[in-house]
């Protein structure tokens, strides 16, 4: 079924680890809109074992919601009769602990990161890179191959034409190895070969015989150009073949659906990058979960994701702490609070993972956590989205191992267009001005920057739609699934107190003026509602840079939203709080003021449960 083929209604489910979600599509008019949304429990463990259980009773709820008969005893009724079933089904998973992979390379910051970003962006958690100048002896390599058991192996190194030596050495160590699946006892462990194309014939024979072994493309095939694509569809289609194919019910959902089921991550990621390339915009976009934090950026067409597998909300809320240090969690809590009490309001929320915030210290301690998750998870971003490494230099093979740091990150925050959260911290904050405001500390976007967050969490059946029927995809993504924030306007560059930051001036669409400004260290909102679109002229202070140049006034066009246009005078490049604790409170408190952040001291203002992490 093609996009030119006619699709009146789209059943669309996520497995997650805990929660299956479903969503009904509908063509009404010349558009495509959501219509219901149900959810259920995910059955793929004991006592279920089968995750089309949770999948038909996210669905039973989706009938009954929309009063429309989806199901014919226990299958999707496919394609549409009459005003019964839905013309297309489809599905995304990350059930089971999702697609957990290892990868190999020779050089761990060249073909070792490559073969990471290939990884990644197919959707896999990267449990560890290993690689021949990684510092491991070789019997540390094979037992950790041996212990980590991965669904796949991602195998690359050398340019092709180059040596083979070292990535037959890899090869050699995992056969070593012999690694047993996660998934699945009685078959062989799914290796994909992405290298040096003179070396096949010699990885056959190593492990041929041992592996599920699939050759494609060399994901390096010279030091200045990265050919991912070719590797990240061999990884799509293995899991599917082999991962999915041995997980509990799986091989029966997939007889469901004619659109092969994406990893969730990888969904996220395809809707990321649809919008990029259609509205032709640098994007960044991030969901934060209980367990993990997912980043996804498409620069210039270049997409990028990663996942820090240890920062979340609930179950790695004590790795945040560790990870950031009690003293980066503390400067954004206004509230009087030791070390040893912030400590054990975190450690509770480890121990209790599906609690929600019941005070309103609670919620702030909480959206605190969140800002350095996301930060960290940022950090760790930039750190992989960046140029390729041994670009127009020649060098020898011992050369590169003695080189371990990186190219420069393609991240440039002056030149990002829209920043995109998800995931429960951010989408279900009891306001939204909560969400914008985490996402604002913790990217800390330069220039003009939109914000968006995702209502509901449907990106990823939205993702594996946009493969599928782009249209229908994008229009519920931008109609039913974003709510527009808004922007936020933030100059770069060195300031004292008591000089101007900025200030914009100009006509809303409906011929009304816009105004404000703000001196640094302050903040302020001026109003601009969801569907309304302001021309302006955006003046930094002296010195300051809004993206025109140092001092230099920017013409531009600000989409409103349910916020409308933060602007952040406290500065960039540095950013950074008051070191006096008192100072530092008093700052945290003006600013929660200005953006209207929390209900007023004194006011009983219950937190809702759609706080929910």
């Amino acid at each position: 079924m093609s996009e030119k083929t006619e699709i009146r209604s789209v059943l669309a489910t996520d497995c997650g680890s805990t929660t299956t979600k479903a969503i009904l599509i509908e063509k009404r008019g010349e558009e495509y809109r959501l219509i219901v949304r149900g959810e259920a429990p995910t059955t793929v463990e004991a006592p279920f074992e089968d995750v089309t259980r949770g999948v038909l009773n996210a669905v039973m709820e989706v009938e009954e919601l929309s009063g429309r008969k989806l199901l014919d005893g226990e299958r999707i009724i496919t394609p549409q009769r009459g005003e019964d079933g839905v013309d297309l089904y489809l599905s995304t998973s990350s059930a089971g602990g999702g697609l957990q992979m290892m990868v190999f390379g020779v050089v761990k910051s060249m073909t070792g990161e490559s073969a990471e970003r290939a990884a990644l962006g197919a959707g896999a958690i990267v449990m560890d890179i290993i690689a021949s100048n990684d510092g491991r002896l070789p019997h540390e390599k094979v037992k950790r191959i041996r212990d980590l058991r991965p669904d796949m192996i991602l195998l690359s190194g050398g340019i092709d034409g180059g040596t083979t030596t070292h990535v037959v050495e890899l090869a050699e160590l995992i056969a070593a190895a012999d690694p047993k699946a996660r998934l699945g006892a009685g078959y062989l462990l799914p290796i994909i070969y992405a290298g040096n194309k003179n070396a096949r014939e010699i990885i056959e024979e190593r492990l041929g015989s041992k592996t599920a072994l699939v050759i494609t493309d060399n994901i390096r095939p010279v030091l200045e150009r990265e050919n991912l694509g070719p590797a990240r569809q061999a990884v799509h289609d293995l899991f599917m073949e082999h991962v999915m194919a041995h997980a509990p019910g799986y091989k029966k959902l997939m007889t469901w659906t004619p659109v092969p089921i994406m990893p969730t991550p990888a969904a996220v990621g395809s809707i990321i990058q649809t919008i990029a390339h259609n509205e032709k915009i640098n994007v960044i976009g991030v969901d934060i979960g209980g367990a993990t934090t997912d980043v996804f950026s498409d620069y210039g067409g270049t997409f990028n994701r990663t996942v820090s597998a240890n920062l979340g909300m609930s179950y790695s809320i004590s790795n945040v702490l560790a990870e950031a240090g009690i003293a980066n969690v503390m400067r954004w809590v206004a509230f009087g609070a030791d070390e040893v009490d912030i400590r054990n309001r975190i450690k509770n929320k480890m121990i209790r993972p599906t609690t929600i915030p019941q005070t309103l210290e609670e919620l702030e301690l909480e959206q605190a956590i969140s800002r350095e998750a996301l930060r960290l998870a940022f950090e760790q971003h930039k750190h992989l989205a960046v140029g390729l490494k041994g670009v127009q230099q020649e060098r020898t093979i011992s050369d590169t191992f003695e080189q371990s740091v990186s190219g420069e990150t393609i991240i440039n925050l002056m030149a990002l267009d829209l920043l995109v959260g998800s995931g429960g911290v951010l989408s279900h904050a009891p306001r939204r001005v909560q969400s914008a405001s985490m996402m604002v500390d913790a990217f800390l976007p330069e220039g003009l920057t939109h914000l968006a967050v995702d209502s509901i969490f449907m990106m990823p059946q939205l993702g594996v739609l946009a493969t599928r029927h782009e249209k229908a995809a994008t229009e519920v993504f931008e109609k039913d699934c974003l709510i527009p924030l808004g922007a936020v306007v933030a100059p770069v560059g060195p300031c004292k107190e008591g000089q101007r930051a900025v200030e914009i001036r100009g006509k809303t669409s409906k011929g009304q003026a816009i105004q404000g400004a703000v001196d640094f260290g302050q903040m302020a909102i001026v109003p601009l509602a969801a569907g309304e679109t302001a021309e302006v002229e955006i003046v930094p202070g002296r010195g300051l840079d809004v993206g025109a140049g140092k001092g230099r006034t920017r013409a531009a066009e600000i989409r409103g939203g349910v916020v409308g246009v933060i602007l952040d005078g406290r500065g960039r490049r540095p950013f950074g709080l008051p070191e006096d604790p008192k100072r530092r409170v008093e700052r945290l408190r003006e600013w929660a003021a200005a953006l209207d952040l929390y209900p007023k001291a004194g006011a009983k203002s219950p937190v809702p449960a759609a706080a929910r992490s």
